[in-house]
């Protein structure tokens, strides 16, 4: 097979990554796409570094022998910071993007000198996290909030979720940080995407909503570009897809999302 026939694989530890997945197509238009949500191993955000390193890193080895894609992103904060490195030596010659809290734009652009991080719990206390802090936000105070419970809430109710419990669900956290003075949210986990509308609407115009996604849709991008790996020109000859660990009957709400994605499935990992 031609390598720019490949798919990009796209991994999460379950739904969160779908609006980085949207931000790629767009960005590009022809490719086609393998998006694996890890229902059976969610959620990454109370596990350990380790832990979730040997889970990406094993996720990783099934795509690529069931798959073969020519780039693979982890969607997903917490296993960015715990697997990134490690499936880059793993995998030197595969392209691995990892998504990053976008702390160097809410940095620059803050009014105030103070800027929030929403994370799960593990990744809000990741060394990692620090080191970012260190590097783009010197001079800033930087205000962290552990929202692991909207991670859980995005996974089992984004589907279905009205306007009034979306806001509920958001405000407490949105409130401790813009009373801190918080000018920039930065939603340091992907499944705050999904309710980034509603951030926005609880912070008004008192805090700016900062993410990586299009950063990391233009990362692909160019990664493709260096390799010669972009396919242009036509509509993919093949659907892309949504792919989920674990045995079906899948819960509707997979059904649901993988029609508003425009994916083909859901379909279990190794089920063809």
């Amino acid at each position: 097979m031609d390598s720019r026939e490949r798919p990009v694989a796209i991994l999460d530890s379950g739904i969160g990554g779908l609006p980085y997945l949207a931000a790629a197509r767009d960005a590009l238009p022809y490719e086609r796409f393998v998006y694996l949500a890890d229902r059976e191993g969610f959620p990454y955000g109370t596990k350990t570094r380790d832990e979730v390193r040997k889970r990406v890193l094993e996720l990783a080895d099934r795509i690529v022998a069931e798959h073969d894609p020519k780039a693979f992103v982890i969607a997903c904060n917490t296993a960015s910071q715990a697997a990134l490195e490690a499936a880059r030596i793993a995998r030197p010659d595969l392209p691995m993007i990892g998504t990053v809290p976008a702390i160097k734009p809410a940095a620059e652009r803050t009014r105030t000198g103070i800027i929030g991080v929403m994370a799960t719990a593990g990744a809000i206390e990741d060394p990692y996290l620090d080191e970012l802090v260190m590097r783009h936000a010197g001079g800033v105070k930087v205000l962290r909030e552990a929202a692991q419970e909207l991670v859980d809430f995005v996974e089992r109710r984004a589907a279905y979720a009205g306007e009034e419990e979306r806001r509920a669900a958001v405000e407490p956290f949105v409130r401790k940080l813009v009373a801190g003075g918080a000018d920039q949210i930065v939603l340091a986990c992907t499944h705050y995407l999904h309710l980034r509308d509603d951030i926005a609407a609880c912070a008004g115009s008192r805090a700016e909503i900062v993410d990586s996604r299009d950063g990391v849709a233009r990362r692909l991008a160019e990664v493709l570009d260096e390799r010669s790996l972009r396919r242009s020109g036509e509509v993919p000859p093949e659907p892309s897809l949504f792919l989920l660990t674990g045995a079906p009957p899948y819960e509707e709400r997979y059904s649901v999302l993988a029609g508003a994605f425009g994916l083909e499935g859901p379909r279990p990992l190794g089920g063809g």
